[in-house]
């Protein structure tokens, strides 16, 4: 099935996760994922705006940096992020992400249960 640009459900979160500013999530896929998957959305991040760090449990989240440039907290390592890198979060394990850059952080991310 194809969604065209405009289709998709876009929700807009106020200090997600504890973080700072809003942050825009649009469901790239929502009504006809496999059971497995939680969640497949872009994730825009505007300059200074963050997602808490926070615990995955009986799940992983794998993200893609599609353009921008920011700070990920990897397990309470602060490590930088650009267009182009990647990062996977295990169950049991911790992450955040921040925009640093002075434009949109722009993440593709999927959540996968065990």
């Amino acid at each position: 099935m194809i969604r065209r640009n405009g289709e998709h459900p876009v929700e807009k979160r106020e200090n997600m996760r504890g973080g700072n500013g809003t942050v825009e999530i649009t469901a790239l896929e929502k009504e006809l994922l496999p059971a497995q998957c939680r969640l497949f959305s872009k994730i825009v991040l505007r300059p200074g705006c963050s997602i808490g760090v926070h615990e995955h449990t009986g799940e992983a989240e794998m993200f893609y940096f599609a353009s921008g440039e920011g700070t990920v907290t990897d397990d309470g390592v602060k490590i930088a992020v650009k267009a182009g890198d990647s990062m996977t979060t295990p169950s049991g394990h911790t992450h955040g992400v921040e925009n640093t850059g002075s434009e949109d952080l722009v993440i593709i991310a999927a959540i996968a249960r065990d």
